[in-house]
């Protein structure tokens, strides 16, 4: 007998954490319609096995039961939590699955049970399974999830969408550095976001925060391979919200394309603000740009760079970078409309090459302070 392929499991809205609170709810916001991520699929719906969804009856085994049933079936394979309450306990969805492929799609909420005597360590988990990939969380408060490895998914690794007050804590994301679209970790429209303790290395950004998200803190993330880690791209489509209150530290970036790259496109539809921004303490080891501001974003062969992004970036801090710059530019700062308030304290970054490292500068309204290799913008 041939070896059993290798599952790809997506999880679709997944909340997975360690109980923080047992009486907390964790609320996933309507998807797309199901029959978009289900058509051609083998489909199994939870409340043909006893799951009730009315936040009352306890759908813990139901859902066990479900999960049991999916795995075991052959092909590509979408498991579906259809709207409701789902009040359950501890609940474990194990394999190894024969399925190719298999979508957990969520479209319900989560209500943890209040008896903690029912719990260990945990509240959902998933194990024995190959290729977790591409969770997305969306719509959750007051959420942890810790201790979860992500190798060589298709497309990003985790996204969190709409959320607040959520920690990802000690994640391990691996790609090779050829894969395109993997971004490890992207936020959009959260606030309140801790990520730390964590390992990266895609073949796309590491992390990369979009639009409409407040009060993210970043902390002890070791990236490498990747793109780095990104703000943006920001100011593309219309009704893009402000980026404030960013601060990202004790960070290493080992052999990546970018270091800290904030990023927005010219010509804006909507005005938007990224701002409020700390970077420090950071180890740059062979990066290709270790600073990066760029409002001239365009990831094209052809681009005319007529207009002026919609953009404003104010009160940006980079403190107490240190390393090697594969390139002459070790800091680029290209404003469209001046960026207001950036401060460079403590730099020393320099060429691994013959020479030394230089800065450029474009409409940036930049203050110097300590120590500063490459030398300021003139």
């Amino acid at each position: 007998m041939g070896a059993r392929p290798r599952l790809l499991v997506v999880v679709v809205a997944l909340y997975v954490a360690s109980l923080v609170a047992a009486a907390e709810n964790v609320t996933v916001g309507q998807l797309l319609p199901t029959s978009s991520y289900h058509r051609g699929a083998a489909t199994y719906n939870a409340k043909n096995y006893g799951a009730k969804g009315n936040g009352a009856n306890d759908d813990t085994k139901a859902l066990m039961a479900a999960w049991k049933v999916a795995c075991e079936a052959s092909g590509t394979v979408t498991l579906m939590i259809l709207p409701g309450t789902y009040y359950i306990g501890p609940t474990q969805f194990h394999g190894p699955c024969k399925a190719s492929t298999l979508t957990f799609l969520l479209q319900g909420t989560l209500k943890a049970a209040t008896d903690l005597k029912r719990f260990g360590n945990d509240w959902i988990e998933f194990g024995w399974v190959k290729d977790l990939t591409s969770v997305l969380f969306v719509n959750n408060q007051n959420a942890v999830a810790r201790d979860i490895t992500s190798v060589n998914n298709k497309f990003f690794h985790i996204a969190l969408l709409n959320n607040n007050n959520i920690k990802l804590l000690n994640l391990r994301i691996n790609a090779p550095s050829n894969s395109p679209n993997t971004d490890g970790i992207h936020i959009e429209r959260s606030t309140g976001v801790v990520i730390a303790d964590t390992r990266i290395g895609t073949g796309d950004d590491c992390i990369s925060i979009g639009q409409g998200n407040d009060n993210i803190d970043i902390a002890r993330v070791h990236y490498g391979p990747g793109h780095g880690m990104s703000v943006g791209s920001l100011g593309r489509y219309v009704g893009e919200g402000d980026v404030t209150r960013i601060h990202v530290k004790d960070m290493t970036f080992e052999g990546t394309m970018n270091g800290v790259w904030i990023k927005t496109w010219e010509n804006s539809p909507t005005k938007s603000l990224a701002a409020h921004m700390v970077f420090e303490n950071m180890v740059m080891k062979d990066v290709q740009n270790p600073i990066i501001i760029d409002q001239k974003y365009c990831p094209y062969y052809n681009c005319e760079h007529k207009y002026v992004s919609g953009v404003t970036i104010k009160d940006i801090t980079f403190k107490n970078i240190k390393g090697t710059s594969l390139l002459p530019v070790a800091v680029l700062l290209r404003c469209g409309a001046p960026c207001q308030a950036v401060v460079l304290q403590d730099v020393d970054l320099k060429y691994k090459g013959q020479g030394g490292t230089s800065s450029k500068c474009e409409n940036a309204k930049a203050k110097y302070i300590g120590y500063q290799y490459p030398k300021p913008c003139a």
